[in-house]
């Protein structure tokens, strides 16, 4: 594969804007508050979906992409007109088609191993690792992340791992102490 710097196809990619021109609400706008993502975040995944979108073009084997680049897809689908109309025929040139997942072990190790394939074609095509945050290891993206769930912040209560740790250590000492008490006192 060429290098996509010089390729017209990531030229035009690269200076693709999704959506609407002018709209209130952009389309980075809209997948930061969608993912609770910072808008730099946003923008850096917008990025990677172009890359993901000209890997899909050029490798010549079926690519699949990270878990923020997949959520930049589907909410690209959610504006139609744009991407069936604009970004397939004028942009990509060819339609790009998203294919979930069976469910079936097959199905995943299937896209295990394309996963990492479109790592190591992102490599060779840009000459550069693709950013962890956005592009983990096929590992973490196939066996790690699908245990997670997605949930409204409003209904409950986050604490990260370290801190309820914290809290759970301090609330034994404290029955501990409590308990001592009571028994000696």
């Amino acid at each position: 594969m060429s290098s996509a710097g010089d390729d017209p196809r990531w030229q035009a990619l690269s200076g693709y804007s999704i959506g609407p021109e002018g709209a209130p609400l952009s389309f980075t706008a809209r997948l930061a508050r969608e993912n609770r993502w910072s808008a730099g975040f946003a923008e850096r995944v917008v990025w990677e979906y172009k890359r993901f979108c000209y890997l899909a073009l050029t490798t010549g084997h079926e690519v699949t992409p990270s878990d923020a680049v997949d959520q930049a897809w589907h909410l690209h689908l959610t504006y139609t007109r744009d991407y069936w109309e604009r970004f397939c025929p004028q942009v990509l040139g060819a339609p790009l088609h998203h294919g979930p997942t069976t469910g079936t072990v097959d199905d995943r190790t299937r896209f295990y191993d394309q996963y990492a394939g479109t790592l190591k074609a992102y490599e060779e095509a840009f000459g550069e690792v693709p950013p962890a945050d956005i592009w983990p290891s096929a590992q973490r993206r196939f066996q790690v992340d699908p245990r997670g769930v997605r949930i409204n912040p409003v209904d409950v209560t986050i604490l990260p791992r370290r801190l309820f740790y914290a809290i759970a250590i301090f609330a034994a000492a404290g029955l501990a102490a409590v308990l001592l008490w009571g028994v000696t006192g």
